[in-house]
């Protein structure tokens, strides 16, 4: 598909006429007319605004000329869902969401990032050591670990995560193993619906927002885990079967 096509469709998806979408970014109706047929494209700067306006990557806006990959992780970005924002909800089409969510790095370590990488990409052809050996090959070809020493925070965001860790450590809830690392977790993947005392269902987490978080067996055996979900507002403790099957909420408490 075209970019002209792209917009076009995005235009008519959104219920937008050429003069609205025109008004909205701050063109004439002419101009958007030319890019739906394919005489021009849009700038830099307009790319941005409809990019914004639709909630779609630029890369998306001019047709997926680019196969995009996560320069921290290696993962293809072959979706919008699964491309990082900026703090302001602008696209980094650098990044999955996993490896850079806010405007924050969320990995400083790479066998850190390794270990999440492998859980996930072993299966009945590709071995754990098959795995690490291609993530320990693939990690240091990739721009974010080529350029840690110019792109890192120093260690702010590390240090956020090992004072979490303490806070949620100190809560000493019963049965739950001390919790050691905290991963990017992406809304849509850990936003499990739980059963109030009236009967309703309710889930406490957006979607769209990248937390931090891990999952841990839980102390008494038996099937069910500890899920730990944490941000720089709260933190949350619940206990589920596989695959989030019966979640109850253990503690929901305000930073």
């Amino acid at each position: 598909m075209t970019a002209g096509e792209t917009i076009k469709n995005l235009r008519e998806k959104h219920g937008l006429s050429q003069d609205q979408l025109a008004e909205r970014v701050m063109v004439t109706r002419q101009a958007v007319s030319r890019w739906e047929t394919g005489e021009t494209q849009p700038n830099t700067d307009t790319l941005q605004l409809l990019s914004k306006e639709f909630d779609v990557s630029i890369n998306t806006l001019l047709g997926s000329p680019r196969q995009l990959v996560c320069q921290c992780c290696g993962m293809p970005l072959s979706e919008d869902g699964i491309i990082s924002k900026e703090k302001d909800g602008s696209f980094n089409e650098d990044y999955c969401k996993w490896c850079y969510a806010d405007g924050n790095y969320t990995y400083s370590d790479m066998d850190d990032l390794i270990d999440v990488c492998v859980q996930h990409m072993v299966n009945e052809s590709f071995s754990e050591e098959q795995a690490r050996a291609y993530m320990k090959d693939l990690l240091p070809k990739l721009d974010y670990w080529k350029r840690y020493d110019e792109l890192s925070d120093d260690g702010q965001f590390e240090a956020f995560k090992q004072q979490l860790i303490a806070e949620i450590n100190d809560l000493h809830i019963e049965g739950m193993p001390k919790v050691e690392k905290l991963n990017a977790l992406v809304g849509k993947y850990v936003n499990l619906e739980y059963r109030l005392p009236s009967g309703a269902k309710v889930k406490f987490l957006d979607d769209h927002v990248t937390y931090l978080g891990n999952q841990l067996k839980s102390e008494f055996g038996g099937e069910r885990c500890f899920g730990v979900l944490a941000n720089m507002d709260f933190i949350m403790v619940c206990t589920y079967e596989k695959e989030g099957i019966n979640p109850e909420l253990v503690l929901y408490k305000k930073r």
